[in-house]
């Protein structure tokens, strides 16, 4: 009788191949293409011309408060001042709407930002996260992300989107950041809505108040930014 055939090894399974890691840089680029895109439209069109306007005539009023905030948001994604679309809502709308549309759509207009700066560039900068300094105000913001986003909007003269992509771009999760931003920006928005309502009346209490209030943040916006750079030059002393 012939012998038997020797038994066949088991062949080993071959891993499948890893696929190279997508390069981050082109999504960064195409959120530059969309900020961009979003600050020229402003030659186009104003968001504050057009939130002073109202609607044109015979569009029902119940499109009012979404048209409004709406428009404030992609404002806000185009870097209009938010001074300048809060004082559009307090001449269109008056105190008591104002405020709550213009909050609703600074809400809305963060959360954008806060989508686009981790969706497409939060890949491509966390990597220069790295320094002591921002290594630091990273590990804050990740751990400490409701107060952290909270004082952020409380300090006068930030600008706006500048804190969206900072937090975007740090360890902060979205509900903690619209959180901290729904609440912090109400002072600020109620101080330039009830100026701009007010100002028909600039001997009112209302009308007095408000623009004191806009003088003293103004002014704690110099003395920070005074503040800062003398820290920056004992830093490089």
């Amino acid at each position: 009788m012939p012998a038997p055939a020797p038994p066949v090894p088991p062949m080993t399974p071959v891993p499948p191949p890893v696929a190279a890691p997508r390069s981050p840089w082109p999504r960064f680029a195409l959120l530059l293409v969309i900020l961009g895109a979003a600050a020229g439209s402003l030659l186009l069109w104003s968001p504050t011309s057009l939130l002073s306007g109202g609607l044109p005539a015979g569009v029902p009023g119940y499109w009012l408060a979404p048209v409004f905030v709406g428009v404030y948001a992609v404002g806000t994604l185009a870097f209009v001042p938010r001074p300048a679309l809060n004082a559009a809502a307090g001449l269109l709308l008056g105190i008591q709407q104002g405020v709550l549309l213009a909050v609703l759509g600074t809400a809305l207009g963060a959360a954008a930002a806060f989508a686009l700066g981790r969706l497409l560039g939060r890949d491509a900068l966390r990597p220069y996260l790295r320094g002591r300094m921002l290594g630091a105000l990273d590990r804050r913001f990740t751990e400490q992300g409701f107060r952290s986003v909270l004082l952020l909007r409380l300090l006068p003269g930030l600008p706006f989107q500048a804190g969206n992509f900072g937090a975007a771009f740090s360890g902060v999760r979205f509900l903690p950041f619209l959180t901290a931003t729904a609440i912090g920006v109400v002072p600020t928005t109620a101080v330039y809505v009830t100026a701009a309502a007010s100002a028909g009346e600039p001997g009112s209490a209302a009308f007095l108040v408000s623009a004191g209030t806009i003088a003293a943040l103004g002014l704690v916006s110099l003395v920070s930014l005074w503040r800062a750079a003398v820290r920056r030059r004992s830093a490089a002393a």
